[in-house]
């Protein structure tokens, strides 16, 4: 198949990103995917099964607005957890999903949710202007039925306004207006979440 200039240059960032992600150690092994939404609303996505720090070319695929494989690759399982959030949110143009350590610990300590407040670092979301503010990160039970995941998280976004979320055990979703502010909140989440690890550490 031949790609156009759109998706070669979405190709190009999901490599860089790939790379920059896995130099902080947030996708172990072929952990993680991550995608871009392109003008038409096909979506440029890393295929199944590979290093996200040694990415090429060919590691992305390409996918309609409903998960199907518009090159004969191998899309990720999770491609619907992607789709479903291009769905919901016309304005976001890249997904990322690392499986960071801070995130997955996380997970096991809480079960529901994770309230971050009051951090100076909220400001990476461009939402929030204040460290007086509140962002709510819900955790929802890992289910190796994509679709019945992909439904049960779609149903939160219809009462809840939702910047990232984190499937217990697994990893972070987190998504953005471009893959540049994806990877800012991204940056920020991480740097939370240690602080709440931290925080739990005291405790005990």
């Amino acid at each position: 198949m031949k790609y156009n200039n759109e998706f070669n240059d979405a190709a190009n960032k999901l490599i860089m990103t790939g790379k920059l992600i896995d130099s902080k150690g947030w996708v172990p092994a072929t952990s993680g995917n991550f995608s871009i939404r392109l003008t038409d609303n096909n979506i440029a996505i890393t295929v199944s099964g590979k290093h996200k720090g040694y990415l090429v070319t060919d590691d992305i695929m390409l996918i309609n607005a409903n998960a199907d494989s518009l090159d004969g690759k191998k899309p990720s399982a999770e491609t619907l957890l992607h789709t479903s959030i291009y769905q919901r949110y016309s304005h976001v143009r890249a997904v990322l999903h690392p499986h960071s350590l801070n995130s997955v610990v996380l997970s096991k300590i809480y079960h529901d949710k994770i309230v971050l407040k009051d951090y100076e670092l909220l400001k990476a979301f461009s939402h929030l202007t204040t460290h007086e503010s509140e962002l709510v990160i819900p955790i929802f039970n890992n289910d190796q039925n994509i679709q019945r995941l992909a439904e049960l998280i779609d149903h939160y976004f219809t009462q809840h306004t939702c910047y990232a979320y984190i499937i217990a055990g697994h990893g972070l979703y987190t998504w953005g207006e471009t893959i540049d502010i994806a990877y800012r909140q991204l940056e920020a989440l991480d740097f939370l979440f240690a602080c709440e690890l931290q925080r739990s550490t005291l405790k005990h």
